[in-house]
């Protein structure tokens, strides 16, 4: 439930093609048939027909959670973030799930954003999720009705997967199929200051920062030290561009 009630998510083509992004493998200790992705739209539909896919997803990002540091949600001590609650959130809508290349799997002269006839099960390749899940998004309405062109959307890299380029990529996919899922423009409510990676990776893209707003988020500190700090985050904007 958001402070405008619940959002009806859009309408759109059903599920889009699956596409090819290749990584930057310079000094990212990327094998050969590392250095690129494969990119799949889901829905919590048919993302239950991939046995514990949504498990895990609900795993990694309740770990983000209680990390504390980039979502606004809290668990509590003595809680624990339940599966049905990450459902509801998470899969509100579309995901974008992207798996890390393997051997053979797609063609080394495959055009970067190029679709492909590739499942998201033909590009797990018999590995675990744990071991081929390279990241995943959510896109949604930021707002009702009368704005609901404009989307949101949430970005989580599995920790065993940070430090090889993985955001950038991600990011640049969501200006492939923000679009393509109905959406005008982009809203990221809360991008927290200290949270550097993201603002590089929005201000490489050309996202405008719309606005700061002061001590948005009560985050636990950067550096692990105990206690938490007030920290200001950043609202970022950016029109689609057309197809």
């Amino acid at each position: 439930m958001s402070a405008y009630g619940a959002i009806t998510t859009r309408k759109h083509a059903g599920i889009l093609p699956s596409t090819f992004w290749r990584l930057e493998s310079k000094n990212k200790g990327l094998s050969a048939s590392e250095d690129c992705l494969t990119i799949h739209h889901v829905t919590l539909e048919t993302a239950h027909a991939l046995p514990g896919l949504v498990s895990y997803l609900h795993s990694i990002f309740a770990a983000e959670l209680e990390r504390g540091l980039t979502y606004p949600q809290e668990i509590l001590p003595g809680e624990t973030y339940a599966f049905e609650a990450f459902e509801a959130y998470y899969f509100a809508a579309d995901v974008i799930v992207a798996v890390i290349n393997s051997s053979g799997a797609v063609a080394n002269g495959t055009a970067d954003g190029a679709a492909i006839e590739l499942s998201i099960e033909q590009a797990r390749n018999g590995r675990g999720w744990e071991d081929c899940v390279a990241g995943c998004y959510y896109v949604k309405p930021n707002y009702p009705g009368r704005s609901s062109h404009i989307c949101n959307a949430g970005f989580l890299v599995p920790p065993n997967m940070r430090g090889k380029g993985i955001g950038i990529v991600l990011g640049r996919s969501y200006l492939h199929y923000g679009p393509r899922l109905g959406y005008e423009a982009s809203v990221f409510n809360l991008v927290y200051v200290n949270n550097i990676a993201s603002v590089k990776i929005w201000e490489s893209l050309n996202f405008t920062k719309a606005g700061r707003i002061p001590r948005a988020g009560r985050l636990r500190k950067m550096d692990g030290s105990p206690g938490e700090e007030f920290v200001d985050a950043w609202v970022f904007y950016r029109r689609f561009d057309e197809n």
